[in-house]
């Protein structure tokens, strides 16, 4: 099976090279200076790609990496921009589980992505990597405890009723910069009375 990935990798490797897309705006890494756990994720990363190239004997390129995910998700894997991003909030209290499954879990994502293309997230091609490559059971969510890291939601309302926009979106009507239309109306959203309005944490 190795033989085979080396064999996919080498006569597609250019054509990966070219479609790595530029990193939007939005998921630019924050500069400024790294706490220890945050280099440590990124010391581990570095860490998963050696030991890939080592068993696989191929270069990878390297993707970006940010801690500006919020919500439920520990990590996140953008395939075209070949970047990565991990929540600081779970990092903090998960610090070994991130380094020994959560790193591992979404760098693979990033390899299957450079062999096979778009196939299925969590499919056999990544199943084998997490196991052949760092010895791991392919595992698709977490347990890690979320009561602390759940995203502000506020009510809103159109004719269909109440609808919920993030903190982000919330802020953003609030200081002028944009309004919101429900999609199936078409109405313009408005916040719900002042002693109505609160923030709520997101839905399973």
């Amino acid at each position: 099976m190795m033989k085979i990935l080396q064999s996919i990798l080498k006569k597609t490797q250019q054509q990966v090279h070219q479609s790595i897309a530029p990193i939007p705006p939005s998921l630019m890494p924050a500069s400024g200076v790294l706490s220890p756990l945050q280099q440590s994720i990124i010391d581990r990363v570095e860490a998963c790609y050696q030991q890939a190239e080592r068993l696989l004997d191929l270069h990878f390129p390297r993707a970006s990496i940010g801690f500006k995910l919020r919500g439920k998700c520990a990590g996140m894997a953008h395939l075209h921009h070949n970047h990565l991003r991990f929540n600081p909030k779970l990092l903090a209290n998960n610090s070994d589980a991130f380094l020994n499954e959560v790193v591992p879990h979404e760098v693979c994502h990033l390899l299957v992505y450079q062999l096979f293309g778009k196939v299925k997230p969590h499919g056999k091609e990544w199943q084998h990597m997490m196991q052949h490559l760092f010895s791991l059971t392919p595992r698709t969510t977490h347990d890690f405890d979320i009561s602390g890291s759940t995203e502000r939601q506020f009510l809103y309302q159109c004719h269909c009723g109440t609808v919920k926009l993030s903190l982000r979106r919330h802020n953003k009507v609030v200081r002028g910069q944009t309004q919101y239309r429900c999609r199936r109306c078409k109405i313009q959203l408005s916040p719900l009375l002042q002693d109505q309005c609160h923030p709520l944490t997101r839905n399973n």
